[in-house]
């Protein structure tokens, strides 16, 4: 079986990709802390989004004035962020209000 991994169909290039920077960041964080490069690449992982440093990080700093995210001590010239209780309820929740949207959008589709 052969990894679908980076690949971006025709289609999707032409509708655009899925882009909420907060949103991105929070599911990121979600499996454990990690610094901007490591965000931006794990977000490509994601959705083959790639965040540019001035989106991720103003972003970053939306989260970290929500409290959803915080600093952890910085690692050589790297700043970690995790996300705090409060971020994760707030993934959930949005999370979950995207699997609903999917669900009716699917089954709508399946009826034409």
């Amino acid at each position: 079986m052969r990894s679908t991994r980076g690949v971006v169909s025709r289609q999707s290039e032409e509708l655009g990709q899925y882009s909420d920077p907060p949103l991105l960041v929070l599911a990121s964080l979600a499996n454990g802390p990690k610094h901007g490069h490591a965000m931006i690449e794990d977000i490509v992982y994601l959705c083959g989004t790639r965040l540019g440093p001035g989106t991720l990080y103003g972003a970053i700093t939306r989260l970290e004035q929500q409290k959803l995210i915080e600093p952890l001590p910085a690692e050589d010239r790297r700043q970690p962020y995790r996300i705090t209780a409060q971020g994760l309820r707030t993934l959930r929740a949005k999370l979950t209000t995207l699997h609903q949207f999917s669900k009716i959008g699917l089954k709508r589709l399946e009826a034409l």
